[in-house]
């Protein structure tokens, strides 16, 4: 999907990146982030209405994983019947009154009172210091 297939073979001097470290499954994304303190992948607002990104609708050849696995359309769960769904109940979850009701705790980890400092730890909103704004001087690299 354009401009990020020009952007990805930009990055990549060229080619796509290894298919290893493509976006391949849901699943294996969803543990990773979960389960490495270096993966820091965000829900990208494409997850809320736009299905064609987990589609490789281009056919194009992203590569063999070293585990065989052709990589393709992104690998969704077994509850999803197609990206479209998949995207559709991302979708009326983030409109829920559940969501609705709790999103300023959301706010508060990202914008606000518990995004640095010991109300960031208690949330165990933490992250690597060098992430952080002004964690280095820009100006004195040289």
């Amino acid at each position: 999907l354009e401009p990020y297939t020009s952007y990805s073979i930009e990055l990549q001097s060229g080619r796509f990146d290894h298919a290893d470290r493509l976006f391949y499954s849901m699943a294996e994304a969803w543990s990773s982030c979960n389960n490495s303190l270096a993966d820091v992948k965000e829900l990208i607002p494409e997850f809320f209405y736009l299905p064609d990104f987990l589609v490789n609708g281009g056919d194009l050849d992203l590569g063999v994983r070293q585990d065989s696995q052709v990589v393709g359309d992104v690998v969704l769960p077994p509850w999803a019947a197609s990206a479209s769904s998949f995207v559709a109940l991302h979708r009326r979850a983030l409109e829920s009154e559940h969501v609705s009701s709790n999103l300023h705790l959301w706010i508060d980890l990202i914008f606000g009172s518990k995004q640095r400092g010991p109300s960031a730890e208690a949330a165990a909103n933490v992250f690597f210091y060098l992430t952080y704004e002004g964690a280095v001087d820009l100006e004195a690299v040289a």
